[in-house]
């Protein structure tokens, strides 16, 4: 044979040799899938709860048109301290003051008539005294009249004269009794005018003080909207009256955060939080929980589920939490956006996993791949009891697990899980530390199925030019 032909032959060998190979290697990892692993370990986890917010003191108050009027003179601005009792703001208070003097005057006018009354009483009750005297003089007088005319000593005219006397002494005391009687009761009825005028210069005074509006709490002025010349009106019905200024008392300050219902459950007041405020990066603020709010609110509309009945039952809704900051910085403002990472738990040197890890598959699913790799390893259920209802069907018919590496298979393990971290959360039962499972891709527990011949590949990923930049 010539040695071209052997060449040729020895080279055709070769290229077939290398095609069922690479044929072979093909077939064998047909099924494979390429995952990521990692060994199940021990750490201390922490739970958290994050939640976004604005800076907000203890104590605020906004303070509102109290009635009609325009600006005069405006006593502070942003950025004053003051104390309770100050001098915010004036509005014009000409026809106040004017209706304040009028209603003095007619007060004052009131009371001299209150005293005419009650000399005019006291007159009148004299006169009814001085009436009875002189009706019981009548009457004695007539009674020894009536003696000595029975015995004859005095005339029929003077009997008749001393009768008339005493009729006359008891007619005016009734007429000094009726005018006491009126005189009582216009010096009654003065009275009530007095009282009613003394209200009506209140209610003036009133309205006159309210044309000067005075700092409700001690604090910063923080926010001044308004300026001088322009009108104010009062509050009617559901609207509220002009917004003049806010005065803050930022002694205490707090972060006020929003947390979604899904958390909320373990927020509970005393917990330590740390808080970040975004006009201060790098720097965290320690706090504790101070309250917590009872009612959910919209996130949407901001208002809470029982003010907006028509609110959508499918709705994100928030609970209000009040952090409140140890030692806040010195130039905090309201309105401050923050943030606060709420410790709900903590677990010292606890069984943990990526969160990534877990993986949920239905019961249907696990019994097939159990019944597939009756032959190898399998799937064990036990480990995860489901709840059941009454009628003993199961509330779930999800899993929670993770996958094992055992003998080059990806075996899934139901597992119970305790707190979760940032990046970890605690395994309660189903995995013992130093276990090998699998954390990754995304794609690979996606579909993964239990019993799955794997290929781990833990070398780091390459970025693309694209991804890198």
């Amino acid at each position: 044979m010539k040695k071209w032909k052997k060449v040729t032959l020895i080279v055709g060998a070769v290229v077939v040799l290398l095609v069922i190979v690479v044929v072979s290697i093909k077939q064998a990892n047909k099924d494979v899938v390429t995952v990521q692993t990692g060994k199940v370990g021990r750490q201390d986890i922490t739970a958290l709860v994050t939640a976004s917010g604005e800076i907000r003191p203890q104590e605020y108050t906004n303070v509102l048109g109290q009635g009609f009027g325009k600006i005069t003179d405006i006593a502070v601005k942003e950025g004053d301290m003051v104390k309770k009792g100050d001098v915010l703001l004036r509005v014009e208070s000409i026809q106040p003051a004017a209706n304040v003097k009028a209603q003095q005057a007619n007060l004052d006018a009131m009371q001299a008539g209150v005293q005419s009354a009650e000399a005019n009483d006291t007159s009148t009750q004299a006169d009814v005294a001085q009436a009875q005297a002189n009706l019981e003089k009548a009457d004695q007088d007539w009674k020894r009249g009536q003696s000595l005319y029975k015995e004859g000593l005095i005339a029929k005219q003077d009997f008749d004269a001393l009768k008339s006397a005493y009729g006359a002494a008891a007619a005016a005391l009734d007429a000094s009794k009726a005018r006491a009687v009126q005189a009582k009761a216009q010096f009654s009825q003065s009275r009530y005018q007095q009282e009613q005028s003394a209200a009506t210069l209140v209610y003036q005074r009133d309205i006159l003080n309210k044309t000067t509006y005075r700092a409700p709490i001690s604090g910063i002025v923080s926010y001044v909207p308004v300026k001088v010349g322009e009108n104010v009106v009062p509050g009617i019905q559901n609207a509220e009256g002009s917004f003049l200024l806010t005065i803050s008392d930022m002694a205490i300050v707090n972060a006020e955060v929003m947390v979604d219902e899904t958390d909320i459950p373990a927020v509970k007041a005393g917990q330590v939080a740390d808080v970040t405020i975004d006009a201060y990066p790098g720097q965290i603020f320690k706090g504790h929980v101070a309250d917590v709010g009872e009612e959910a609110i919209l996130r949407t509309s901001g208002l809470a589920t029982t003010q907006q009945t028509s609110a959508n039952s499918q709705e994100a809704r928030d609970f209000k939490v009040h952090v409140r900051l140890d030692n806040p910085p010195k130039g905090t403002r309201p309105g401050l956006s923050c943030t606060a990472k709420i410790r709900t738990a903590h677990r010292s040197n606890a069984l943990t996993i990526p969160i990534q890890a877990l993986a949920v598959r239905s019961r249907a699913e696990l019994k097939a791949d159990e019944e597939k790799n009756k032959n190898g390893a399998g799937v064990t259920l036990a480990a995860a009891k489901p709840a059941t209802n009454p009628d003993g069907t199961p509330v779930n018919d999800d899993v929670q697990g993770v996958f094992v590496v055992r003998n080059g298979k990806a075996v899934f393990v139901p597992v119970q899980t305790g707190i979760a971290g940032v990046t970890d959360i605690e395994v309660t039962s189903g995995l013992k530390a130093g276990d090998v499972i699998v954390t990754g891709s995304y794609k690979a527990l996606r579909t993964l199925r239990s019993g799955t011949p794997i290929k781990v590949d833990n070398s780091a990923p390459v970025l693309t030019d694209q991804s890198a930049s």
